[in-house]
């Protein structure tokens, strides 16, 4: 790596990181339930089907030399314009595949009305892959405050474009059209942040040898992509288009707080934990520091957003989505017993216990998709959600013990210090809720709900924080003064 690792160059890429996420917050927060309101749950559920085959296509085509690429001891020309042409030729190859199988895939995925969306959204592939090996350089160098201002640009643009043509009556193309318009701003900005133009070499030897390393971690990758995927194929097979169109929304606007920091933290922590893979300590230190910080930071999001769930769905998207309101609340709740999980896959990954990583991704996979469709087999949505929870709240006990063996960390003591905030979050959303049933909501408007409900659940997990977490905040204060006394002393 190109750049130092320490535990200051870590939280100033992370603040970078979550910086560009929590500006587009704001954002994706009007814009998913203005969209929810203009278009019908069966055009969310095509293409949120469709966009979940072409996803799994560019992530089998990329084949996870992207990642090999980051843990590269050097920065070798030859070896990166490999990369990308292998990369973009596998991906014309899934493209044409999609584009030539759209109507038995969608078919078979309960969805036979969306082949021709397929045939569209087939070029996001090789849109996608073209800038892997730029994000790859990008990581490698540690230059996440350059990439966050592309990936604001890049994603505001694109939530604009999809609320002005939904209000201009072009319907599930709006959805289609914000998928491209942030593709093709991002590539740009990957180009213009890495300074990568490839060339055309291409040195089979350098693919076959990243190959055999990419392969384990293309392996886990895709397991986890098919935990977080398979729920939308399972309820669009067994449910129908209308119910995958609650799920994706539901899990569109739920999703929000994950985007915004785990996408964000686990971009910076990847090759972070790589570079300190010869440094048990520190790596341990980090594993431990970062998992309590984002659970202290999502935790309470997403335990409030179960708690708020019924008058939220109601304000933000509005009656034809109001019976969905336990579908988002039960989506919240799942995500947020895995908050303390967030940074295991980074950590596994770079610490090179790719084995570890690959064998309970896919145990993880098979056991969601699974009770999934146990819920949803002969079942309701409602079902389906409830099943996710459940296997989640096992994941978390097993995905812990798992992540703590492998760091030499005891687990009894190692899973209280991280699930601690997340605790805390579920006593403050039990309060509100409480609060909710037996006296906001037969006296006040759902807006009122909503504001109240996020005030008093605010000063509820404030106060629970400050008497549990004193050794955490004071930690994370002393990072704070540390640079800014050190900038002191430097002046004459």
């Amino acid at each position: 790596m190109s750049q130092s690792v320490n535990a200051k160059s870590v939280t100033r890429n992370v603040g970078w990181s979550v910086l560009s996420k929590t500006s587009t917050f704001g954002l994706k927060f009007v814009t998913v339930p203005i969209l929810a309101r203009l278009l019908t749950p069966e055009e969310f559920g095509a293409v949120a089907v469709a966009l979940a085959v072409v996803q799994f296509l560019a992530m089998i085509g990329g084949a996870g030399l992207a990642s090999a690429l980051i843990l590269e001891p050097k920065e070798e020309r030859e070896t990166i314009h490999s990369v990308f042409w292998a990369n973009l030729g596998f991906a014309c190859l899934m493209a044409a595949g999609l584009y030539v199988f759209a109507e038995p895939l969608a078919g078979w995925f309960g969805a036979a009305d969306a082949a021709w969306l397929l045939r569209i959204m087939c070029l996001l592939i090789p849109l996608q892959l073209a800038g892997d090996v730029a994000y790859a350089l990008v990581a490698r160098r540690m230059q996440f405050s350059r990439d966050a201002l592309w990936s604001m640009i890049s994603e505001s643009l694109a939530a604009i474009a999809a609320v002005i043509l939904a209000i201009a009556g072009f319907g599930v193309f709006a959805l289609v059209a914000q998928l491209f318009v942030a593709g093709v701003i991002r590539l740009a900005g990957l180009v213009f942040v890495s300074r990568y133009l490839p060339r055309f070499h291409f040195h089979v030897a350098s693919v076959v040898r990243l190959t055999r390393f990419s392969l384990g971690l293309m392996g886990s990758e895709v397991a986890n992509f098919v935990t977080f995927q398979s729920p939308m194929v399972v309820i669009s097979r067994f449910l129908g288009l209308a119910d995958a169109g609650a799920y994706s929304a539901a899990n569109r606007f739920s999703s929000i707080p994950n985007q915004v920091v785990l996408s964000g933290v686990m971009g910076v922590l990847f090759p972070a934990f790589s570079a300190m893979m010869h440094d048990h300590e520190r790596r341990s230190q980090a594993l431990m520091l970062s998992t309590q910080v984002t659970t202290l930071l999502l935790a309470p999001m997403m335990f409030g957003l179960w708690a708020l769930a019924e008058p939220s769905m109601l304000l933000l998207f509005g009656p034809q989505w109001a019976a969905a309101w336990p579908v988002l609340g039960l989506l919240a709740l799942s995500k947020g017993l895995l908050t303390p999980c967030s940074t295991f896959i980074p950590y596994l990954k770079g610490s090179g216990h790719g084995g570890a990583l690959f064998w309970w991704a896919v145990g993880r996979a098979v056991a969601t998709t699974a009770a999934v469709a146990y819920g949803a087999y002969g079942g309701t949505l409602i079902e389906a959600m409830v099943a996710l929870c459940l296997v989640n709240a096992i994941v978390l006990v097993g995905y812990s013990q798992v992540v703590f063996r492998a760091d030499g960390t005891p687990f009894l003591s190692g899973f209280y210090r991280s699930i601690r905030p997340m605790l805390t979050a579920a006593l403050m959303a039990l309060a509100v809720r409480y609060a909710l049933d037996h006296y906001l909501a037969p006296h006040f408007h759902p807006v009122l709900q909503v504001a109240i409900g996020i005030a008093l659940g605010g000063l509820i997990y404030a106060v629970l924080t400050l008497l549990t977490e004193r050794p955490l905040l004071r930690k994370l204060l002393d990072m704070v003064r540390r640079p800014r006394a050190s900038a002191v002393a430097s002046l004459p």
